[in-house]
């Protein structure tokens, strides 16, 4: 399926209703295994033998806040008016654009939906004067890591200890892309 336009618009009061279409399944092929040598950080792959399938619970947050705000912001993408996918961002503490939340409706993915967000999170981010794009994801997430490298991020840091009562996340994954 290939896709003429992908329009993205900054989220308003009129989108509440839908902001959670796009929090649907995602499949679980394998992980990431980091490694880190004299400072630098790398990674393998590791394929598991079946594919499962997860999907983060819907998120309820105080939506107004992102409307018309300098320090926050969603966008959504649309194609043929149909919303597809939404990416959230804020200005985090170290002069970083933090990606909260990057999501695609299952149908529409690997057509481009995801690298157009991605690209407006750094269009916002460099308007903004920020220094680079930073986000977290989890080990086992590996297919979103693949998107991450695509997108030309590094990993920076890893954390065995966020997730250490999920007996199905190892490492949580520190993704940085320095402007």
């Amino acid at each position: 399926m290939t896709f003429q336009q992908i329009t993205v618009l900054p989220f308003q009061a009129q989108h509440i209703s839908i902001i959670n279409k796009t929090n649907e399944r995602f499949p679980i092929i394998g992980r990431l295994v980091p490694s880190l040598m004299h400072g630098v950080w790398s990674f393998q792959e590791e394929l598991y033998e079946q594919t499962t399938y997860t999907k983060f619970l819907d998120d309820t947050l105080p939506w107004h806040d992102y409307i018309e705000n300098n320090d926050k912001a969603i966008f959504l993408a649309f194609i043929n008016g149909e919303y597809v996918g939404q990416i959230r961002l804020i200005k985090d503490w170290n002069k970083f654009c933090y990606i909260e939340n990057i999501a695609v409706c299952e149908k529409f993915r690997q057509n481009g939906v995801g690298k157009v967000l991605f690209a407006k999170a750094e269009d916002w981010a460099l308007s903004a004067g920020l220094h680079g794009i930073s986000l977290e994801a989890q080990d086992d997430n590996l297919l979103a890591c693949r998107f991450y490298v695509k997108q030309g991020m590094e990993l920076g840091g890893v954390d065995s200890l966020k997730h250490a009562f999920n007996p199905n996340i190892d490492k949580t994954l520190y993704w940085y892309k320095v402007f």
